[in-house]
């Protein structure tokens, strides 16, 4: 009687369900699977599952750097395709202003001519011929600066202050308002978006630059080649100049002084028929190490005599054997001496190419670059409030 319903026993002792339990489980199953589904979907989705592209950065750069403000708007780069820098907007629309998490300020620009900055958000903007005779003295430059400073910005929008000159060839720095900026974009390493002028990286293929170990010493025909442009009888490049010139035959070439034009061929194929360049700053400050370095020596492929900022300075960013040091040498006649020498001796020459078996050279694009670089900092960023209390003093010191 019991064996028809319930359990029942196989021929072989084992069990069998009735199909009223089989019911029972399935059905079990399928409320069981509903209320998982409804719960699943109120958690918040796994970041490596969601299907949503992350949040674009829109950066809008102010004007384009060294007078753009009255040249007509290149097209942006695209930063994935140049710097494999994804999920980036960059603006040249002003009209675009409260859509933009970063907003690039140029220093050259930002103190030379009219003062030209953003309207508190919310505030009407004039046209911009409108803006363009609105200021002409100082006490309205201030006011116009004030105005910047104080008034209310697009939520969460950070300004960045750009700049790429030494502190003694950027003026106006003390005129600039104290947490007017959010971050500092420079060449110097503690800025808040570091771009240097140039860097070395790890070499993963032998056809990355700079091409070959050693240059073939058979095409450097001359000694020493020096390319300037600015020239000033008061700078410390140029007093060194004069005073290594009387001990060894220095090839000057560029537009500024005595020196006589590139010849057609360019910049870096005249270099690199020397075995040595003067890859000579301006002026001397810290991390201050420009495409003289990057570009005129290494990728020409001549040994940088440098003079700039200290020897251990240098040393942060390239190997101790890449380059020359004038403070390795009590006055320019010696280091006329010890360039005579590796003059003579090949084996000791090449050795100052040895850098070249694990780096290759990686010369920063302007103004593209530090463009797409500030909205990767902005992606990697968290919303932690910041701005730069004493910029002069900061970059000045």
């Amino acid at each position: 009687m019991g064996a028809r319903w319930g359990r029942r026993r196989t021929r072989r002792g084992g069990l069998r369900l009735s199909e009223a339990q089989l019911a029972l489980m399935v059905a079990s199953l399928v409320c069981s699977a509903v209320v998982v589904y409804v719960c699943w979907k109120q958690l918040p989705p796994l970041p490596w599952a969601s299907s949503v592209p992350p949040r674009r950065v829109s950066v809008l750069l102010w004007w384009e750097p060294f007078g753009g403000r009255h040249r007509a708007k290149r097209p942006p780069p695209d930063c994935r395709l140049r710097f494999n820098i994804s999920g980036c907007r960059l603006l040249t629309d002003r009209a675009a202003y409260g859509e933009a998490q970063a907003v690039l300020f140029h220093h050259r620009d930002l103190v030379k001519g009219p003062p030209d900055w953003p309207p508190p958000w919310g505030v009407h903007v004039r046209p911009a011929e409108e803006q363009q005779v609105l200021i002409d003295d100082e006490e309205e430059a201030s006011e116009a600066l004030a105005l910047a400073a104080s008034g209310p910005r697009p939520p969460g929008q950070r300004w960045v202050w750009m700049n790429f000159e030494s502190p003694t060839h950027s003026p106006g720095l003390q005129s600039l308002a104290r947490n007017l900026f959010n971050w500092t974009l420079s060449y110097r390493a503690d800025s808040d978006i570091f771009v240097p002028y140039g860097y070395l990286y790890p070499r993963t293929h032998s056809s990355e630059q700079p091409a070959g170990l050693v240059p073939p010493l058979a095409r450097k025909q001359g000694l020493v080649a020096w390319v300037v442009s600015n020239w000033d009888e008061r700078q410390a490049r140029v007093r060194y100049y004069r005073q290594l010139s009387q001990y060894v035959t220095v090839d000057l070439f560029g537009k500024g002084g005595p020196g006589q034009p590139l010849p057609d061929v360019g910049l870096l194929h005249t270099v690199a028929r020397y075995k040595f360049y003067l890859a000579f700053e301006n002026s001397q400050h810290l991390d201050y190490i420009t495409e003289k370095l990057w570009r005129n020596a290494f990728l020409a492929g001549a040994v940088p005599v440098v003079l700039g900022p200290d020897r251990a300075n240098y040393e942060r960013f390239v190997p101790r054997r890449a380059f020359i040091h004038v403070d390795d040498f009590p006055d320019a006649s010696s280091l006329a001496a010890h360039l005579q020498f590796l003059d003579r001796n090949p084996a000791a020459y090449r050795g100052y190419f040895s850098w070249r078996r694990s780096y290759a050279v990686h010369v920063t694009s302007f103004w593209d670059e530090p463009w797409c670089r500030t909205c990767q900092a902005v992606r990697m960023a968290g919303d932690q409030p910041k701005s730069v209390p004493n910029l002069a003093g900061w970059f000045q010191r």
